[in-house]
Order: C-alpha cells, then sequence, then structure tokens
C-alpha cells in the first residue's frame, strides 16, 4: 500500500447522539474519523489516534476498506473516548451531556515511519502540546494546518500561540477566532491570526459556512442547501478532510487551490449531516460528489451583466 499523502492526529471515539428525532448510542465519531472518511474520496489518508479494546473490528474494517492507513491507530487497554450530546429542535445548538476520554486522556501520538514524510498534515482538536509533539517527528511537510477550540485557547495560550509560526493554516469557528483574537470582526480576527505566523484562517461558521482569509484573497463558501439535516456531528472535521483531501490531490496550496479545496470542504460536509455518525461519507461515491460539486458552483455562480 501507498504511504499516505495526508496525515491526520486526532480522536477516534464513540459518540452518543441525541436529536428530536432520533438518538443513538456509541456511534462511530472522533476527529480523525470524519475527517480521513471524507478525505478517502480523494486523498490517501494516514490516521494517528488512540482507541481502547473495546473499539469494534467492523468499525477498523470500514476505515481500512475505504484506504484509510491506519498504521498509527494505537490500541490501549482501557475504553475508548466517548462523548455525548443533545441537539436542540432547530439542530443549531447542543448541549455536552459526558466527556469520558478513558485512552485519550494519556494519548501521545507516535508518527510511523511511513507517515513522516506525508506531504500534508492536519493537527485535529487535540492539546496544543501534542500538536507540537507530532511537528517534531515530521519531516518537513509541504502545508500543515491546525484545528483548535475554546478550552485550548483558555488553557493553553502559551503553547497555542507558539504553534502558530509553524502552521500554515488554522481552522476554528467564529466564536473560538473571536475568544483567541479578541476581535468581534471576522477579518480583523483573521488579520490577527496571520500576523502570529499561518498564512491562511479558515473560520467556519456553522450552518452559514466559512470563511477563508489568505495573504492574497478573502473568500467565502456558504453552507448547501438541504432539505433536511440528521445530525450536524462531525460536519466541522468533515469540512477539513474534504479541503485538506483536495490540496493533497492537486498537490497545490495556490489562492485558487485554496478556493476549490473550501468549495469542495463544504460539499463534503453537506453529505456528512444526512445521516447519523460518519456513515453517509463511507457511502459516497466520486459521481455523488462531482454531482454536488457542480450543483454548488451553479449555487454559487454570479452571472456578469451590465448595468
Amino acid at each position: 500500500m501507498q504511504s499516505p499523502n495526508l496525515v491526520v492526529v486526532g480522536s477516534v471515539a464513540y459518540d452518543s447522539i441525541e436529536t428530536p428525532s432520533r438518538s443513538e448510542p456509541d456511534v462511530l465519531g472522533g476527529s480523525a474519523t470524519y475527517f480521513s472518511l471524507a478525505a478517502s474520496h480523494l486523498a490517501r489518508p494516514g490516521v494517528v489516534a488512540v482507541v481502547g479494546q473495546d473499539f469494534r473490528k467492523d468499525h477498523v474494517t470500514l476505515l481500512q476498506d475505504h484506504g484509510i492507513r491506519l498504521d498509527g491507530l494505537e490500541t490501549a487497554a482501557g475504553e475508548t473516548f466517548r462523548w455525548g450530546g443533545r441537539y436542540d429542535k432547530d439542530l443549531k445548538e447542543r448541549d455536552t451531556l459526558f466527556t469520558h476520554l478513558n485512552v485519550f486522556a494519556q494519548f501521545s501520538p507516535r508518527i510511523p515511519q511511513a507517515f513522516r514524510d506525508a506531504p500534508y498534515l492536519f493537527l485535529a482538536n487535540i492539546d496544543p502540546d501534542l500538536q507540537h509533539q507530532v511537528l517534531d517527528q515530521c519531516t518537513s511537510p509541504r502545508w500543515v494546518a491546525c484545528d483548535t477550540m475554546n478550552f485550548w485557547i483558555t488553557g493553553k495560550l502559551d503553547s497555542l500561540l507558539r504553534l502558530l509560526p509553524k502552521i500554515d493554516a488554522l481552522f476554528l469557528n467564529d466564536s473560538e477566532a473571536f475568544e483567541l483574537t479578541g476581535h468581534r470582526n471576522l477579518l480583523q480576527a483573521a488579520r490577527w491570526i496571520q500576523a502570529r505566523g499561518p498564512a491562511t484562517a479558515v473560520i467556519k461558521k456553522g450552518e452559514h459556512g466559512a470563511i477563508l482569509v489568505s495573504r492574497d484573497q478573502v473568500f467565502a463558501v456558504p453552507a448547501f442547501l438541504l432539505d433536511s439535516v440528521a445530525d450536524p456531528t462531525g460536519a466541522g472535521d468533515t469540512f477539513a478532510g474534504g479541503m485538506a483531501s483536495a490540496l493533497a490531490a492537486l498537490d497545490d496550496t495556490s489562492p485558487d487551490a485554496l478556493r476549490y479545496a473550501a468549495a469542495m470542504g463544504t460539499v463534503m460536509a453537506s453529505f456528512c449531516v444526512e445521516d447519523f455518525g460518519p456513515f453517509r461519507l463511507a457511502r459516497l461515491t466520486r459521481e455523488e460528489i462531482a454531482q454536488r460539486l457542480r450543483r454548488y458552483r451553479e449555487l454559487t455562480r454570479i452571472p456578469e451583466m451590465s448595468l
């Protein structure tokens, strides 16, 4: 099997999800799971994560069957990371019901030799200290992106700020951008981030899409409009997986490639929310992706007109 051209370091977990119409315990989840399944349609992803002895063999098979390299998936004594959440009636807000880190509490990423030369690297939402450890083990990746959250902004700010000069793109949502930078204006927040290292700030706005601010451009991507949403869990990680895998497939990080990749991330996220867990991503075909991308292009096309 070929070495991966895109490596993600994050969590593989079991989620218990409650929505107004459905509840499911122990659904396959975790940032690395959503990211890698989305990425598997365009790139050759490799996963670095930890699971417990209770992790199901059929879920290992599911990932492997999508060409995802699991050399970096460690099995430790104990139970797999578990998270529970309940969504409101509009699926826009959620409450965390429980977080049981289990084996993830002692996670210390070990990057397999076959992964260390991967040109594209995504540091999913984990402790910034661990993200530093990952970079120390990798050999000059071409493009490094990092995700973060309020918990690390509050509790590990110094470590996160030391990470920023080492990465090319920072992914975070709008409330996290405000908390990190102190700016309520998203463009000012993005410029604050860029001044500390990353060439690109990707600010996610949930159902309202995302904005991508790089040295050369400001680009907004609206969400793809759907008739219904089943489960928003993992949409942000799926967006990141779709975007990073498009860059890896193109082997290009130019402004045009970033625009295309952001659109691809949006399309992949729209599939994710159509089912509970990551299983819509697992059933996807390349033709479905291409068809929805064509529809998305039409949704965002502005014709030239003379006034």
